[in-house]
């Protein structure tokens, strides 16, 4: 009895933890549903869910993983890396583009499998750290995701290298505090690429801007977010979520190696323009 004992006292911490993350009830159902990995361009690859968009960047020196959808994805990572022909634990470099749920819900869990170090923008190294309880939007009592303590705190167009590629993370906030986006170069057997993993500014709170004290900058974060991302070049936009670049318009499972299929300035501006047209109206209601 006494051995039982200790042994559950050494596991009560855990099971206190576990209870105290808990993932919104609504979640949508194509967030967890599964979709085969792909090559986008270069050594950009496509290893996320039917529309949590998760990224693996590969390098002689090991790779990089870019977002990880729910708690429930990282297995499917896991096989989608496989089925490219990567190892798994040639994770070097964590990163995301939002500190949310969808998309750091199994980043504790694949930090741990594969030892790879987690850098995030800096005004979202509190949230990410408390697993989203102090988010201004989605916040609660309960965490929405493990917490993760970051290894590198990144600020505005610092630079993430490793094996010769380089991609620069670029402030964009408002959906989150330390929203980001990612630029990098990229090239195949016949050109080279400028890829823009974009975190389009969409609005999460049905709050006036003026009632959220936690997140005095709001207005102001969004107004700058729109006005960097039209002003960015690049051959290619991916984004957070596959819904917002339409991916499942530009490729099909099984379709062919075809990076020009995700050349769509036009797609970007439209999307960027009926963001804008939401948040604007938000800030004339106030």
């Amino acid at each position: 009895m006494k051995v039982n004992i200790i042994f559950f006292l050494l596991l009560f911490p855990f099971f206190v933890f576990s209870q105290n993350v808990r993932e919104p009830a609504d979640t949508p159902k194509e967030w967890s549903a599964s979709y085969a990995p792909f090559r986008i361009v270069g050594n950009v690859y496509y290893v996320g869910t039917y529309d949590l968009a998760c990224y693996l960047i590969t390098t002689p020196k090991g790779n990089i993983l870019i977002n990880t959808g729910l708690a429930s994805s990282a297995t499917q990572i896991e096989k989608n890396v496989a089925a490219l022909g990567f190892k798994f634990k040639d994770i070097k470099i964590l990163l995301t583009t939002q500190a949310h749920y969808d998309h750091l819900g199994a980043m504790a869990e694949i930090k741990k499998l594969t030892g790879a170090k987690m850098m995030v923008d800096e005004k979202d190294a509190q949230v990410m750290k408390d697993g989203g309880r102090t988010d201004y939007a989605l916040g609660g009592k309960e965490s929405s995701y493990t917490p993760i303590v970051a290894d590198r705190l990144l600020k505005d167009k610092d630079p993430i290298q490793l094996g010769g590629t380089s991609i620069t993370m670029l402030h964009h906030p408002g959906h989150t505090k330390g929203s980001c986006s990612f630029l990098l170069k990229t090239k195949d057997e016949k050109r080279s690429y400028k890829v823009l993993i974009a975190n389009m500014p969409s609005i999460v709170t049905d709050k006036k801007f003026s009632d959220i004290p936690a997140y005095p900058t709001i207005s102001k974060d969004y107004a700058y977010s729109f006005s960097s991302l039209k002003k960015l070049s690049f051959d290619i936009w991916l984004s957070s979520h596959a819904s917002q670049f339409n991916l499942h318009e530009k490729h099909k499972p099984g379709d062919a190696y075809n990076p020009a299929a995700f050349m769509d300035r036009k797609g970007y501006d439209e999307t960027l323009k009926n963001l804008e047209a939401t948040y604007l109206k938000k800030i004339a209601a106030e």
